[in-house]
């Protein structure tokens, strides 16, 4: 049996108040994403006139980060929460990125890989980790592909290093849109409130959802349910709802299972996970007083 850990705002990460978590985005999450990238593109090297393309993403998408922040009643909420709970986030918290043919609206976190050195229970951080590298392309256009683009086989690589002893990973608090996939600015509002209810869940509990995959399926489920990602206008849209009755739970449960199986520790039983931690989960409108699309 897969049981779900008691998640309790008291159970903070010791280590750190602002340390928050990663998000191993679902490819659903973009599926009235724009112009897919030629594959030709994919490496993040752009001719010019796909260069002016990524500065006019960047540009509407900054806007929409600006107003989430500015006057959407829900992102601001989330955001003083987040602040009230003790983890203050940092500069440049919410940035948008080139992501490339990755078809996802947003993510969460950033995998840092920190070397284990031959001394007993010692620990120097990599001389090249993924943090260095967003720093450096954050602003760019037309490099930021590769780093924004963690895919399945880059992440398992990183957690085979883990698991045989020589890294260890842990998850960098910092909250992405893709530009060029997002589709207006309800899609960039709801993808950032999605990401700002991870951050609250790894800021209130000890989650580790790298590792522990009922915890990963708790927190997607959430950010599911939370973020309006689930909407009837857009269900319907995309030809999804089949039974009227119960579909936002079976909607929430799909997309969740979507972005489980993305994380390889949790693949194989993506659908199981998601199960243990459902009823629980759902439930829980944390830090809303209710659903916060129930008027």
């Amino acid at each position: 049996m897969i049981s779900l850990d008691k998640l309790s705002p008291t159970d903070r990460n010791p280590e750190s108040d602002t340390s928050v978590g990663g998000d191993f985005a679902s490819s659903e999450k973009a599926n009235n994403a724009v112009n897919p990238i030629p594959s030709k593109e994919r490496s993040g090297v752009f001719p010019p006139f796909r260069q002016s393309e990524q500065v006019k993403y960047r540009e509407k998408c900054d806007k929409y980060v600006q107003s989430g922040l500015n006057r959407n009643v829900t992102v601001k909420f989330l955001m003083e929460k987040l602040i009230g709970l003790g983890c203050k986030p940092p500069e440049g918290f919410i940035n948008c990125r080139n992501c490339g043919d990755k078809l996802a609206g947003g993510g969460f976190g950033i995998v840092e890989e920190v070397a284990l050195v031959s001394q007993p229970g010692a620990l120097i951080s990599s001389t090249k980790n993924e943090k260095e590298d967003a720093h450096e392309t954050r602003g760019s256009v037309g490099d930021e592909t590769n780093k924004c683009n963690q895919n399945f086989q880059n992440l398992k690589d990183k957690i085979d290093a883990q698991n045989r002893g020589l890294t260890k990973l842990r998850l960098l608090p910092e909250i992405f849109l893709c530009q060029e996939h997002l589709v207006n600015e309800q899609h960039a509002h709801q993808s950032i409130v999605h990401e700002l209810i991870h951050a609250i869940d790894l800021c209130r509990t000890n989650m580790d959802p790298i590792n522990n995959c009922v915890h990963m399926a708790c927190t997607e489920i959430r950010a599911e349910n939370l973020s309006g990602e689930c909407d009837w206008t857009r269900e319907i849209i995309n030809g999804r709802v089949v039974n009227f009755r119960g579909h936002g739970a079976e909607c929430v449960k799909r997309r969740a299972i979507l972005s489980v199986k993305a994380n390889p520790n949790c693949t194989d039983r993506a659908s199981d996970y998601v199960d243990a931690a459902f009823a629980k989960c759902f439930k829980d409108t944390y830090p809303f007083d209710r659903h916060p699309n129930l008027r």
